[in-house]
């Protein structure tokens, strides 16, 4: 069995995940298309159904503006594990009176870390 890895993979395995954080933070889908791959999948329940949005998909739902309560959002990374080139991680945002649990799996390319596909719950 491997361990997981620590320090330097796991500093670089989170720049696509803040990547992300910018993202959501100012609406700008670049941020997005910067910290996942072009086939990565976005997935969970909304409305009452399964939605897998393609990465276009997914930046289309943002228009390129912070939300107006940006300020009272917060977002952090509670854990990160790292085993050679894959990895994964999971994330807390709380936007409003949503709170949303965002599990990522990562991989490293040649081009380095990127988020390869992202589930989420949403809580009310």
């Amino acid at each position: 069995m491997t361990a997981p890895q620590t320090s330097a993979s796991t500093e670089a395995a989170l720049e696509p995940l803040h990547a992300y954080i910018r993202g959501h933070a100012t609406g700008d889908p670049t941020h997005f298309r910067d910290a996942f791959l072009p086939t990565a999948h976005v997935e969970g329940i909304r409305d009452g159904g399964f939605v897998s949005w393609t990465l276009d998909a997914y930046c289309a739902l943002f228009d390129g503006h912070a939300a107006p309560d940006e300020a009272t959002r917060s977002r952090r990374v509670d854990a990160v594990e790292v085993h050679g080139s894959i990895g994964t991680a999971t994330m807390t945002l709380r936007h409003g009176a949503d709170t949303f649990t965002d599990v990522f799996l990562l991989v490293r390319t040649a081009a380095g870390w990127r988020i390869a596909n992202k589930v989420y719950h949403r809580a009310c």
